[in-house]
């Protein structure tokens, strides 16, 4: 285990990190909820009932039943017989990976958010979603394992609110639970051969999710012109032109072309592509990942 992943399983470190990030956590958190209300779920959201250990409701015993299922203390209080249905859980697990490299941290313009910012509001709000609908969420990896319970949306605000390193994420896919469900966000701008190792992996354990590229509108547009210096958010890369406007035909191409790989390793793996521009509605986003992990019990 490296230095890194022991301080954060360490509870002594763990909780000194949440109050350096409890001022930036509320807003967050809030901001989650209010998009996360804005979705609606119905009576019951996801559940469902099957085999499991978790009471979801009772119902009227019907022809068939085996006698085993009546729950006789609630059939004693009336004239009917009653059956104690538990939750379905299989393949209710559901892991996140949020980009929080450098790279994320982009906006062309302060009307939009950060990338980083529309990344975590969307997962979390997903999350908030899915664990009100009975689901088990958490981190690929090791560090927060797939929970229900409502406290697991704080701990999960607390890990988004960490940076990462490097200028470009690399998606996370150790201890990917079977038949599990996964959502990764990112604008998968750096090398594309991680993110292929990750999905192969996945696919290998019968995981199934969505990839939800992030972009600015200006990473899909290139609107420069004339000299204009390009610099990675890490500061580890810089390439100064005087013509800015020539490069707009190669860029617009290799974007178009990564997008294109993207989409046929997700198609060649069971996944999802979407993509979402961070000056869109963050409410269609959420629409679009909540829908895209529910096709993907079916």
């Amino acid at each position: 285990m490296s230095d890194k992943a022991a301080q954060l399983q360490d509870p002594r470190a763990l909780r000194e990190r949440a109050e350096r990030q409890a001022e930036s956590l509320p807003p967050l958190l809030a901001r989650a909820e209010h998009l996360a209300g804005t979705v609606l779920l119905g009576d019951h959201g996801r559940r469902r009932s099957g085999l499991g250990d978790d009471f979801w409701q009772y119902r009227p015993a019907q022809q068939g039943d085996p006698a085993r299922w009546i729950d006789w203390r609630r059939s004693a209080r009336s004239d009917d017989r009653y059956v104690r249905e538990r939750e379905w859980q299989i393949a209710q697990s559901v892991m996140l990976w949020v980009d929080q490299a450098a790279s994320m941290r982009f906006t062309s313009d302060k009307r939009f958010p950060e990338k980083s910012e529309r990344a975590r509001l969307l997962a979390l709000a997903t999350a908030i979603l899915l664990i009100r609908g009975g689901e088990r969420v958490g981190l690929t990896g090791t560090l927060l394992p797939p929970r229900r319970a409502n406290n697991q949306i704080y701990r999960l605000a607390e890990f988004f609110a960490l940076p990462g390193e490097g200028d470009y994420g690399v998606p996370e896919h150790r201890a990917m639970i079977p038949n599990a469900r996964a959502l990764f966000i990112s604008d998968f701008l750096g090398q594309l051969d991680e993110v292929e190792t990750a999905l192969t992996k996945a696919a290998d354990r019968g995981v199934r999710g969505v990839l939800l590229q992030v972009l600015d509108p200006s990473e899909e547009s290139f609107p420069f012109r004339g000299r204009t210096v390009f610099q990675s958010v890490g500061g580890t890369m810089e390439h100064e032109t005087l013509k800015a406007d020539d490069l707009r035909s190669r860029y617009l191409t290799r974007l178009a072309e990564r997008k294109d790989r993207l989409d046929t390793l997700c198609r060649a793996t069971g996944w999802q592509f979407h993509i979402h521009h961070t000056d869109a509605s963050a409410q269609s986003a959420l629409l679009t990942i909540y829908r895209a992990l529910d096709r993907g019990t079916t």
